[in-house]
């Protein structure tokens, strides 16, 4: 919101200008005038529809222009002609993002701030935040967002990803058909993911890290050694890191949340993976590995073919400005050729708040309209959508075009069910789904049992098993990128921006039925013939998506 204020502009880079923090934060008073602020300027995107008229373009089959994608060259203008003609500034790989990192000191002056040390109760962490900022009016309309300005947000999320030791061979045997342990092999049994090894070197994965889940090699060695007895137990992966990024390699420091290395390399055979691990020096805690971890690959000359990201958080905790100005950077990846895959989240339609909520909470980023959300599923005899993913529809995108028929029909289906709670105007997600794993979540005196697979991970030299939807997004990802080498070695271009190529070919998909996402007092949204707002058009058909793609 930018409003007179004299002769200034005051920006309030929150909903509001706040006269307080949110619930849930608390004062401890002025930030020290020496402490180190990372500032995100986010220039203004009056161009935004031009970028996202050519990321359609080069990512709808039935476009002349399908597989062209731009070149970073090409992403940049795009982005430097919404910038309202600010030709002195260096933009991001990724677009239309500058940043300084000054002092609080001089950050107040710089914007007549005050910045204070706020504490989020719950998660005892704090960040630097104002309640105002003000910039002069010759620079105030060429800014839509600096960050962290009034945006408060909760810390970013894994995921609620617990793990425990694999049981006894005799409770295994006790499984049903359709509880079963899912495994590499099993994936390329239930979705026809072939075996076959890659071969193209200019194809990849890149693979999110973020809070502290390092990715073992030890425990990948240990993986591959029990579930892909044909490949390598020496196959590894690649590190790139921003931001003081490391990876640790320790039993200690071991993740949960890198089992998507083990499943991106147990199942994308020999596609080469890259883990990028974001360091604590984005300072934020939430928006800021999102932001960095997009700008630093869209900055490399040949960014990956497919990034996967199992973090999310809510769309709510953001401002809208915020929202926009991080989707649009996706919007920038895809337009060169990326295909961005988010898990949907583990909260069902209540985004891991309370059950009281009184509407329902869409999770991001899987919201963004330029991204393919990824949802899950269970069993096998059929599939049934996982009752915690999560799904529902935004409160701050509209419906876009390339599924605005598949979204008019569910809506259609449902009726008055849930009226009120959602926003039938917003974008749907997720776009797809894949399995999913079990989640235990320990409340006082009960506990509470989510439904899903129980998925084979090796974590600290432990073998375990994984809960929570961080397991859809690598699998589904590992599919593209083996479609993607196919591609590549016939002289074609990779998928790119998924979603338009999906939803208008839908039937290479499996399509799920059965299952809902029970949050806030509520069913939450049933699964239905086609699309729905829990798994999405449905789960990886390797063999049809192959043949969708030409190939």
């Amino acid at each position: 919101m930018i409003g007179d204020v004299g002769t200034a502009k005051t920006v309030f880079f929150g909903a509001i200008n706040r006269s307080s923090a949110p619930q849930g934060f608390a004062s401890l008073g002025a930030a020290p005038a020496d402490q180190s602020l990372k500032l995100r300027f986010g220039l203004a995107s009056n161009n935004a529809p031009g970028l996202e008229a050519a990321l359609l373009d080069v990512s709808t089959p039935s476009s002349a222009n399908y597989g062209n994608h731009l070149t970073k060259d090409e992403a940049t203008v795009q982005n430097w002609l919404s910038s309202n003609n600010v030709t002195a500034v260096s933009s991001s790989g990724a677009g239309d993002w500058l940043t300084a990192t000054i002092p609080v000191s001089k950050a107040n002056a710089l914007l007549a701030a005050n910045y204070e040390t706020f504490v989020h109760l719950d998660s005892g962490k704090s960040y630097a935040r104002t309640l105002s900022v003000t910039l002069p009016p010759e620079v105030a309309g060429h800014i839509d967002e600096i960050h962290p300005t009034t945006a408060f947000s909760k810390p970013l999320s894994a995921g609620p990803v617990v793990s425990v030791p694999v049981p006894s061979r005799r409770s295994r045997r006790a499984k049903s058909n359709n509880a079963q342990f899912v495994t590499p092999t099993t994936l390329q049994s239930l979705y026809g993911i072939p075996a076959t090894p890659a071969n193209q070197s200019s194809n990849g994965i890149a693979v999110a890290g973020m809070l502290g889940q390092f990715a073992e090699k030890a425990d990948l060695t240990s993986f591959l050694s029990q579930f892909r007895t044909d490949l390598s137990s020496s196959t590894t992966f690649s590190l790139q890191t921003l931001d003081g990024g490391e990876n640790t390699q320790s039993a200690k420091a071991a993740g949960i949340e890198a089992l998507d290395i083990q499943y991106t390399i147990g199942l994308a055979t020999k596609v080469p993976v890259a883990f990028v691990s974001v360091g604590p020096d984005n300072q934020d805690g939430d928006l800021g590995g999102f932001l960095d971890i997009v700008n630093f690959l869209a900055g490399e000359d040949n960014i990956p073919p497919v990034f996967t990201t199992s973090y999310n958080s809510l769309e709510g905790d953001f401002s809208k400005g915020l929202n926009t100005k991080l989707c649009n950077s996706y919007m920038g990846l895809g337009a060169r050729g990326t295909s961005v895959l988010f898990s949907s989240g583990d909260g069902g339609v209540s985004g891991n708040q309370p059950q009281q909520c009184d509407t329902f909470q869409p999770s991001f980023p899987s919201t963004c309209p330029y991204l393919t959300a990824v949802g899950s599923t269970h069993g096998s005899g059929p599939e049934v959508a996982s009752n915690f993913s999560s799904g529902g529809f935004s409160d701050v995108f509209p419906i876009p075009s390339y599924q605005a028929d598949a979204v008019a029909g569910y809506l259609k289906a449902l009726g008055s069910t849930n009226q009120g709670l959602f926003n039938p105007s917003g974008r749907g997600f997720p776009d797809v789904a894949a399995q999913a794993c079990l989640r235990r979540t320990f409340l006082p005196f009960r506990l509470m049992v989510f439904q899903g697979e129980e998925v084979q991970i090796i974590s600290g030299g432990q073998q375990l098993t994984a809960k929570g939807t961080s397991c859809s997004s690598p699998i589904f990802g590992s599919a593209i990128a083996l479609i993607n080498d196919e591609l590549i070695a016939n002289g074609k271009p990779t998928l790119g921006f998924l979603n338009p190529f999906l939803y208008s070919n839908a039937a290479a998909l499996n399509d799920i039925t059965n299952g809902s996402n029970p949050g806030c007092g509520t069913n939450g949204f049933p699964a239905e013939t086609g699309w729905d707002p829990i798994t999405g058009l449905g789960t990886p058909n390797f063999a049809a998506l192959r043949k969708a793609a030409g190939l």
